[in-house]
């Protein structure tokens, strides 16, 4: 596909047809008279040899592509924007601009805060937006990446990307303080025997990884979307978590007692992951100078 050949604006209009459902509603979103948008419309049937948009009844219903279209063209007009909005030159005193990045709870807490507070102070004006991670992440990993202005995530799980390093964490088990089985320490049986809960996905949460290489398969009995809410899940139960010690050390913990992981758990090093396309814009090297400052507030672990 020659880009020279098309006609950009298209994409604008193919979005908000298949975000509205609606030539009058999408030609008023962007713009648009109703007989501009209905032309935009035919030529986009014609370029994707599809209806897109089909009549049921009083409504419109997106075909299948019209709906694999649907994310993509709003990823499109995403990238289309920052291309167009790259800076050469950024003044944080004066600008208004939105950082968005991707974060767990955990990188939001222990890095996003004291970076949220040095943005307000080097530039009163910009915005900073945190994005909760997916357990989907990693299935359009580029495109969402082109999309934002950064992903908080340590190392092992992603590469072929830029980034920088930004601190080390440790790991610490997490049991309830009147735990009728564990009175001293934590031993391996005890990793394998107790029910875990887990942040996201059972199959791929950290401690499932970790304790693979032990021979060790975790029994999950509950998985959630917040590492700040697994204290809460050990509580008053038999259940065993496993947390970043910084987190631990900043969040209320009620009922719960940290414990020494009773194998050597590999540290975690956090990063700032970014797209290529990001690396030349000013504004981007900007905040990317900022974590780094921020970085070594948090100290290295």
């Amino acid at each position: 596909m020659n880009l020279s050949s098309l006609d950009l604006n298209l994409v604008v209009a193919l979005r908000a047809l298949l975000e509205e459902r609606n030539v009058t509603r999408a030609g008023e979103r962007v713009g648009l008279t109703q007989p501009a948008m209905s032309a935009a419309l035919a030529r986009l049937r014609r370029h994707f040899d599809d209806q897109l948009l089909s009549r049921v009844g009083s409504r419109y219903e997106l075909t299948p592509l019209g709906a694999a279209l649907r994310d993509r063209s709003a990823a499109a007009c995403d990238v289309l924007e920052r291309v167009f909005a790259t800076q050469a030159e950024f003044d944080p005193g004066s600008e208004t601009r939105e950082f968005t990045l991707i974060s767990s709870d955990y990188g939001a807490t222990v890095f996003g805060v004291a970076l949220a507070r040095a943005l307000h102070r080097e530039a009163p004006g910009a915005r900073l937006t945190f994005q909760q991670t997916s357990p989907l992440l990693m299935e359009n990993l580029p495109t969402l990446l082109s999309t934002v202005d950064g992903l908080l995530l340590p190392h092992g799980v992603i590469d072929d990307f830029p980034a920088i390093e930004l601190f080390a964490d440790q790991w610490v088990c997490l049991v309830a303080d009147d735990h009728p089985e564990v009175t001293g320490e934590l031993t391996l049986d005890h990793l394998a025997r107790l029910p875990w809960a887990v942040y996201q996905r059972a199959y791929d949460a950290p401690i499932t990884r970790q304790l693979s290489m032990l021979g060790i398969s975790p029994r999950v009995d509950v998985s959630v979307p917040s590492f700040q809410l697994l204290p809460a899940l050990v509580a008053g139960t038999r259940r065993v978590a496993m947390i970043q010690r910084r987190l631990a050390e900043r969040v209320p913990m009620p009922g719960v007692r940290p414990l020494p992981c009773p194998f050597h758990a590999v540290p975690l090093q956090e990063a700032l992951w970014w797209h290529p396309v990001h690396t030349q814009d000013a504004g981007h090297i900007w905040l990317r100078h900022l974590a780094q400052r921020v970085a070594t507030e948090v100290g290295p672990g």
